[in-house]
């Protein structure tokens, strides 16, 4: 047997994975100097080296390295759980109606919407309450990377908090509507939504309870606290998965526990840190590189009204939560505009109910998949003006 390699060698994954973390950190910093958001150069690569320009193999990734945007997306909806304040929720019950408000008018137009583009109810349902989820990593990543300070940025980091788990529990209990569209039996029908609801927020709560409590029994260095996160988070992530449960409902529900517990238990602020951020640019990259054009081309014009529907909706809620708020006009303008991505996580939502029932919504996988192309790009773009045009980021 030659012992010499194949030539060209193939592409393993390992290879792979160092081209795209090689093309996002390059795009990213080549989109910071033109004074934009790194998140737009990541999710930019993405389409590069998807259907393009490279054509590399990169979407059996979003299967075979689910774990890995598993924990990417674990460690941001910790940190979202912790800023989710709900004290501040309580003494300014504005943000509340700014939260019920975009939520149900943006989950009631793109569910319009899709129907009237002749869509099954079920199936617009579905992808509506997707859609409700603006972006954490999105969010965070922009805000974080522009020094972001002030209301609109902690606003808007608390609406997302709220409507990426409303969203979660919206799309938890359309699972059961869907199960009897395929005539399930009725134990599943009943069980299995509220499995995935009551058994991931107990995961969630007892890890949020148990975390500060393991923190403050040890030191106060940030660097430790940071390795006990990720250990909660990997631990998280590693149950939900062995026992079928949402990660996304137990992360976001373990870091607002861990938040709201008594502040003797705090944990110490910390930055998510280069480490983290690897995990980041892998998550736009993959996500962005499932685009294709012929997906893009079949989505078509119900692509386009799904955005606009969806836009409108958060844009349209928070103005009318407007006259409640302390915000002038202007700023509660920005919030709106500031909640526009959506979240990458409607791929691995979809890709979750498809491996139960595949010829669930191949169609409106696509609808979701071009959606997502357009947030991905032009979210980070508005958010970032949004935040700038309110005076939360500093020239």
């Amino acid at each position: 047997m030659p012992f010499f390699p194949d030539l060209p060698p193939p592409l393993n994954k390992a290879l792979l994975l160092g081209i795209l973390l090689v093309i996002g950190g390059v795009l990213g910093a080549a989109a910071q100097r033109l004074r934009m958001p790194a998140v737009f150069g990541y999710a930019l690569a993405g389409f590069v080296v998807g259907p393009l320009a490279l054509d590399l193999p990169v979407r059996p990734l979003l299967a075979e390295a689910r774990v890995i945007v598993d924990i990417a997306v674990g460690l941001v909806l910790f940190e979202l759980g912790r800023r989710l304040d709900l004290r501040w929720l309580r003494r300014d019950p504005s943000l509340w109606v700014a939260a019920l408000a975009e939520s149900a008018l943006s989950f009631a137009g793109a569910a319009a919407a899709l129907i009237a583009l002749g869509f099954p109810p079920i199936q617009a349902a579905v992808a509506a309450a997707i859609g409700i989820a603006t972006s954490p990593a999105v969010v965070w990543l922009v805000a974080s990377d522009a020094h972001a300070q002030g209301q609109v940025t902690d606003r808007a980091l608390n609406l997302v908090a709220v409507n990426t788990l409303l969203a979660f529990l919206l799309t938890t209990m359309l699972v059961a509507m869907v199960h009897l569209e395929y005539r399930a039996g009725w134990l599943t029908v009943v069980l299995h939504p509220l499995y995935l609801l009551f058994g991931s927020l107990a995961i969630g709560v007892a890890i949020g309870f148990a975390l500060p409590y393991a923190a403050s029994a040890m030191t106060r260095r940030t660097d430790v606290h940071f390795v006990l996160i990720v250990a909660a988070v990997l631990i998280a992530v590693g149950l939900a998965t062995a026992l079928r449960l949402s990660v996304f409902i137990a992360l976001l529900s373990a870091g607002a526990t861990a938040r709201n517990i008594p502040r003797r238990f705090a944990l110490m602020e910390f930055d998510l840190g280069g480490g983290a951020r690897v995990l980041y640019i892998l998550l736009f990259v993959i996500t962005g590189a499932q685009a294709a054009w012929p997906v893009l081309q079949t989505a078509g014009w119900a692509a386009v009204i799904y955005v606009l529907a969806r836009t409108a909706g958060k844009w349209l809620g928070v103005m009318v939560s407007a006259p409640l708020s302390p915000l002038p006009w202007r700023q509660s303008a920005c919030l709106g505009l500031a909640l526009m991505p959506m979240s990458g996580m409607a791929l691995l939502l979809m890709h979750d109910i498809g491996m139960r029932y595949p010829q669930f919504g191949q169609e409106l996988a696509s609808v979701l998949l071009a959606a997502i192309v357009v947030f991905e790009l032009a979210g980070p773009l508005a958010l970032h003006w949004a935040l700038r045009l309110a005076g939360d980021v500093k020239s």
